[in-house]
C-alpha cells in the first residue's frame, strides 16, 4: 500500500511501522536516512498537486490540526486523517491508521500510548534536566517559580497554549497548572505585559524557531529560561512516545 504523508511527526511513524511512504512534505525529516530518499511534494499547508497524483498513492495521511481542510475535500485520492489535539489522542488515532493500513505495528504503538498515559510521569517539580529533556540552561531560576511560558517563536513572541499537544505533554509531567490557557492556541504575546520576570520561567524551544542557535540577548530579558528539545514535545508520533516511556522510569 502506498502513502502520501503529509504529516511530519507521523511520516516518522509510518516509516517505522514498514508503511510504504512514497511521499513527504519537506518538513518530514526523521528518520533521516529514510526521508532523504522520498520525495517531497510540498509542505503542511501547501502541496505540489500533480507530484502527488504522479506517485500513485493509495491513500494521502493527514491530521486535521496539521491540514488545511482543502486537502482532505479533494476527490481525486482517498485520505486517512486523524484530528492529535493532545496525547489522550494518541491511541484512537494510531489505531485507526493501522485498522486502514493493516499495521499491526501502528496498532501495537496504540497500546503502547495506552499503558504510557495510565501512568503519569512522577513529577519532578520544575522542568529539569531529566523531567523534560532540558537541552541547556540560560539561567536557572532562584525564587519560586509560578508560571512557565512555552515559546515557539520570536519578533513576535509566540507562546504555546495549555490545550494544546505540547500542553498536554507538560501536564502529563505535572506541570500543567504553571501552563496558561489561551483564547488561541500559538498566541502571540507582550512578553513583558505577561509575566513577572522573578516567578515566570521561559522555556525556548528548539524548533520551529531555533532559539538555541541565536542564544544573544535572551538573558538581557531578565527571566530564568532554559531551551528543551522542541521534537520530543511537539512530533505526536513515536517520538513523544518514546520521550514519555523514559520519563516514566526516571
Amino acid at each position: 500500500m502506498r502513502v502520501v504523508s503529509l504529516v511530519p511527526s507521523l511520516t516518522e511513524t509510518l516509516i517505522e511501522a514498514g508503511i510504504n511512504v512514497v511521499g513527504r512534505t519537506r518538513f518530514c525529516i526523521h528518520p533521516k536516512l529514510q526521508t532523504s530518499k522520498i520525495p517531497a511534494v510540498g509542505g503542511t499547508k501547501d502541496w505540489n498537486w500533480p507530484a502527488i497524483k504522479s506517485l500513485n498513492p493509495d491513500y494521502l495521511i493527514l491530521d486535521k490540526e496539521e491540514n488545511p481542510k482543502q486537502m482532505a475535500e479533494q476527490t481525486e485520492i482517498p485520505y486517512l486523517a486523524t484530528h492529535i489535539k493532545s496525547i489522550h489522542d494518541m491511541p484512537a488515532g494510531l489505531r485507526y491508521l493501522g485498522k486502514h493500513l493493516n499495521s499491526s505495528l501502528l496498532k501495537k504503538y496504540a497500546n503502547d500510548w495506552e499503558q504510557v498515559l495510565k501512568t503519569p510521569s512522577k513529577s519532578l517539580g520544575l522542568p529539569s534536566d531529566k523531567s523534560l529533556g532540558i537541552v541547556s540552561w540560560g539561567r536557572r531560576p532562584v525564587g519560586a517559580i509560578k508560571k512557565i511560558i512555552y515559546l515557539i517563536w520570536k519578533n513576535p513572541w509566540m507562546a504555546v497554549s495549555s490545550d494544546t499537544f505540547i500542553g498536554s505533554m507538560l501536564e502529563h509531567h505535572g506541570l500543567g497548572g504553571y501552563i496558561q490557557k489561551y483564547p488561541e492556541k500559538y498566541p502571540v504575546i507582550n512578553l513583558e505585559a505577561e509575566a513577572d520576570k522573578e516567578s515566570t520561567l521561559l522555556i525556548f524551544s528548539t524548533e520551529p524557531y531555533p532559539f538555541l542557535k541565536k542564544q544573544q540577548g535572551l538573558a538581557e530579558l531578565g527571566f530564568p529560561f532554559a531551551f528543551i528539545d522542541g521534537e520530543n514535545l511537539s512530533w505526536f508520533g513515536n517520538r513523544s512516545l518514546r520521550f514519555l516511556q523514559n520519563a516514566g522510569r526516571i
